[in-house]
């Protein structure tokens, strides 16, 4: 079980507007304020391979910095199952879980005592492939029960999404400024390709998401951030006016390491490539707009490892 830190207020509240969009309120006091994000996907918290400790470390590093957590899908591997084919003595499941006569329950068990410590800082957990597949064969919702556990551990309530959904950001500066940042996530689809790791469909994505400022995604187990321009039409009171926007695209990456020395396993034998660990950090503060005493609402984005 994790530690347990001294309960510490977060700058921000969340809101649940319906089962997959979620807002965030924060203020900010000055111009040098920011909000910081850990955005994370493919935990894989359960399987042998995961990094625990660089978890914790992550973990521990937003609980310090009053950042909150978005968690994009597979926090579980969930393949130990006596029903599932992909189940093995080794490689798969954790030793207490392996011994457990509740498979299912002991995975959230064990999640909710190392998570529910840093409830506070999570904003949203999302569903992965590795979760829908569960609730699909096994007619149990991981991610739900996740939820409701660590809310009954720490009396925090922690917000539970989907597959896919929306994260906005409302920041108020000097109480009368308003400023708004939209996240989509989506935990992803596909192989990704092993050169290309999944950048092909960031203009795909970007046709049909036109009012997302920041698109998450892991899936593939790669890591890297990347902006597209888009050109955009507005007017007001008759006048037009044409301005470009920035729309930031996010691999999160992974806390399992099923590459680690190459000798073997699954994910060697089918040649793949080693992934990067960790997750993403992203920081969200106000921006000079280039006239005076006028602010815009600006991101940048850090690999957490």
């Amino acid at each position: 079980m994790a530690e347990v830190p001294a309960a510490k207020s977060v700058p921000f509240t969340v809101t649940a507007k319906a089962r997959n969009i979620h807002v965030v309120e924060c203020e900010f006091v000055s111009q040098l304020d920011s909000l910081w994000i850990l955005l994370s996907s493919d935990r894989h918290h359960d399987n042998p391979h995961t990094d625990h400790a660089l978890e914790l470390k992550h973990l521990r590093e937003a609980r310090d910095r009053g950042a909150g957590i978005i968690d994009v899908g597979d926090l579980f591997c969930a393949m130990g199952g006596k029903a599932d084919p992909r189940r093995m003595k080794h490689g798969t499941t954790r030793q207490e879980h392996a011994t457990a006569n509740d498979y299912f329950d002991s995975l959230v068990r064990h999640a909710a005592d190392f998570y529910a410590p840093f409830a506070r800082q999570f904003i949203v957990i999302g569903r992965g492939n590795h979760e829908t597949s569960i609730l699909k064969h096994q007619e149990t919702d991981l991610t739900e029960r996740l939820c409701e556990r660590m809310a009954t551990i720490s009396s925090i309530p922690v917000h539970s999404g989907g597959y896919g959904g929306w994260v906005s950001f409302r920041i108020t500066a000097k109480q009368t400024c308003r400023y708004a940042l939209n996240l989509k996530y989506f935990h992803g689809s596909g192989g990704g390709g092993l050169m290309t790791m999944d950048t092909l469909r960031v203009r795909r994505i970007a046709s049909w998401t036109p009012d997302a400022d920041v698109i998450v995604g892991g899936h593939t187990h790669d890591q890297w951030i990347m902006s597209i321009e888009r050109e955009r039409l507005s007017s007001m009171n008759g006048d037009y006016k044409i301005a470009t926007s920035t729309q930031h695209h996010v691999r999160c990456g992974t806390y399992k390491d099923e590459y680690e020395d190459g000798f073997g396993g699954f994910h060697v034998e089918r040649g793949g490539p080693p992934k990067p660990l960790g997750a993403v950090w992203m920081r969200i503060f106000l921006a000079s707009s280039g006239k005076k005493d006028r602010y815009r609402l600006d991101t940048q984005f850090f690999r957490a490892n």
